[in-house]
C-alpha cells in the first residue's frame, strides 16, 4: 500500500476532499469556510505589506521630486529677488537724484544770481589737496574764480578750466581762502582749509566776539561769493594768553566729500 503510484495519490485526495466538501455544503451561504481562512489571512497580510511598502516608496519618491521642485523654485525666487533689489536700488537712486535736482531748480528760480548746474565727475586723489572735477568748462562759460555753491552753502571756487570740465578747490583745502564774517557779531576773518572736514576762521582780532554755534557767512568782499551765503558753524574757539588773534574751527555747512551736484 505504501508503494504509492499516481492512482493511489488521486484516490487519497478524493477521499480527503469528500468530508471537506460535505462540511462546506452544510455551511451557511456567504460564510467563509474554515479551511480557507488561513490562506485568506496570509493573503491579506501579504497584500497589506505590499500596499504599505508601495505607499512608502511612492511617498519617498514624491517627497524627493517635491524637494527638487522646491530647490528649483528657490533658485528662481532668489534670482528674481536679486533682480528686484537691483531695480529698487536704481529707482531709489533716481528718486534721490530727482529730489536733489528739484532743490537746485527751485533754488535757481528763487535767486537773482546767474547759476549753472553741474555734476561732480571726479575727486582729487592727492591727500594734501581737496578738489573736485565738474562736467562744465569754458565751453559752457565757466571761468577761473567763479564761486561753487549748493542749496545749503558755499563749496569752493573754480581755479582751473578746460573746454568741458573744471577744477573746483574746496573750502577745506589748505590753499582755499574765503572772505567771511560772523553773522551775529559781524566780526570779519578769512576761512581757510584746515582738515579734510574742517576749516579755520583766521585773522580775527583777539577782542572779536566769536562763540561756539555762530554761523559764518560770506562777506561778499572777495567778489567771488554773494554776501551772506552760509559757510559753516563755529565748533571751537581758543584764545591764548599771548596771541593777538583767536583760533576758531568751523564745520562746513556742506560736506565736500558727499557732493554730487
Amino acid at each position: 500500500f505504501f508503494n504509492l503510484d499516481i492512482r493511489k495519490l488521486i484516490l487519497i485526495t478524493i477521499l480527503a476532499a469528500v468530508p471537506l466538501l460535505t462540511l462546506n455544503i452544510k455551511n451557511e451561504s456567504g460564510q467563509v469556510p474554515w479551511f480557507i481562512r488561513p490562506f485568506s489571512f496570509t493573503g491579506g497580510l501579504i497584500q497589506y505589506a505590499y500596499s504599505s511598502f508601495s505607499s512608502g516608496v511612492r511617498g519617498t519618491a514624491s517627497t524627493y521630486f517635491d524637494l527638487i521642485d522646491i530647490k528649483k523654485q528657490n533658485r528662481e525666487l532668489l534670482q528674481q529677488n536679486t533682480e528686484y533689489r537691483a531695480q529698487l536700488n536704481e529707482l531709489t537712486e533716481l528718486k534721490l537724484e530727482n529730489e536733489r535736482l528739484n532743490k537746485l531748480l527751485n533754488f535757481k528760480q528763487k535767486t537773482n544770481m546767474e547759476l549753472l548746474t553741474a555734476k561732480v565727475i571726479g575727486k582729487d586723489l592727492i591727500p594734501e589737496h581737496h578738489t573736485i572735477t565738474i562736467n562744465r568748462g569754458s565751453h559752457q562759460g565757466i571761468e577761473e574764480g567763479m564761486a561753487a555753491i549748493t542749496v545749503g552753502g558755499a563749496v569752493g571756487y573754480v581755479y582751473s578750466t578746460e573746454p568741458f570740465t573744471s577744477q573746483i578747490i574746496l573750502l577745506t583745502d589748505r590753499y582755499a581762502a574765503i572772505d567771511a564774517i560772523v553773522q551775529r557779531s559781524r566780526a570779519r576773518g578769512i576761512v581757510e582749509g584746515y582738515t579734510s572736514e574742517l576749516c579755520q576762521l583766521n585773522y580775527l582780532k583777539r577782542g572779536d566776539d566769536v562763540q561756539e554755534g555762530d554761523l559764518i557767512v560770506t562777506s561778499g568782499l572777495d567778489n567771488i561769493f554773494p554776501k551772506g551765503f552760509p559757510i559753516g558753524t563755529v565748533i571751537k574757539v581758543e584764545k591764548s594768553d599771548y596771541d593777538v588773534s583767536q583760533n576758531v574751527e568751523v564745520n562746513p555747512i556742506v560736506n565736500p566729500s558727499n557732493l554730487e551736484e
